[in-house]
């Protein structure tokens, strides 16, 4: 299966170029990633777990780096085998080209175009193709959407907003209810007397 998009990336494109070339900024944003290491200058060695539908497996195997040009494209190209759930490769040709900034932000922007494909086999192709091409989409999607965040520096400013929801008042509230709670029973008290009295008067007076 073939996949196309494209991310506007607010960062300079030496910055893009850099990340896509950064093992640690590869790893983090591949769901399932568990290892990533540089064994060349165009050539890395990874592990991935991964369930696709009811086939969980480890798939290890290598990627490598071609038809670069530096600041402008390469093709990432990976295939891991996963034992008895079967093998998956595929890849990815990245185009980066200078662009406008979207409205109402500020500073150099990066388009960061792609052309991706997949394909399995073993016992992930007797999924169906439909189940394995929504997969292969969603982490592909998933995986632009991370690198994307994390060049352009939005998981700081993300990491600061559960501290705009302090709750000190919400506890001290159920403090006030006591002692409203204790008056009408303190009120109830002397009401009593009086109509003890009115019936022993009928009976003994």
């Amino acid at each position: 299966m073939e996949m196309t998009g494209e991310r506007i990336i607010l960062a300079p494109r030496a910055d893009v170029w850099a990340a896509l070339n950064d093992p640690d900024v590869l790893q983090s944003c591949i769901a399932g990633c568990t290892e990533f290491e540089k064994t060349a200058d165009d050539a890395f060695a990874a592990t991935v777990k991964q369930k696709v539908g009811p086939v969980s497996a480890t798939f290890k195997g290598a990627v490598t780096l071609s038809d670069i040009v530096p600041g402008e494209r390469y093709t990432i190209t990976g295939e891991g085998k996963g034992g008895a759930a079967g093998f998956a490769k595929g890849g990815a040709t990245v185009t980066l080209s200078d662009a406008e900034a979207p409205e109402g932000a500020e500073g150099p922007a990066t388009k960061l175009s792609y052309e991706a494909n997949a394909k399995v086999g073993g016992k992930l192709a007797q999924l169906g193709s439909r189940l394995i091409d929504g997969f292969a989409r969603k982490m592909a999607d998933d995986f632009f959407d991370k690198f994307s965040t994390r060049v352009a520096g939005e998981p700081e400013e993300a990491a600061a907003e559960p501290e705009a929801a302090p709750e000190p008042a919400a506890a001290s509230e159920p403090v006030a209810p006591e002692p409203v709670a204790a008056a009408p029973a303190a009120a109830e008290a002397p009401a009593e007397a009086p109509a003890k009295e009115g019936w022993l008067k009928r009976i003994f007076g």
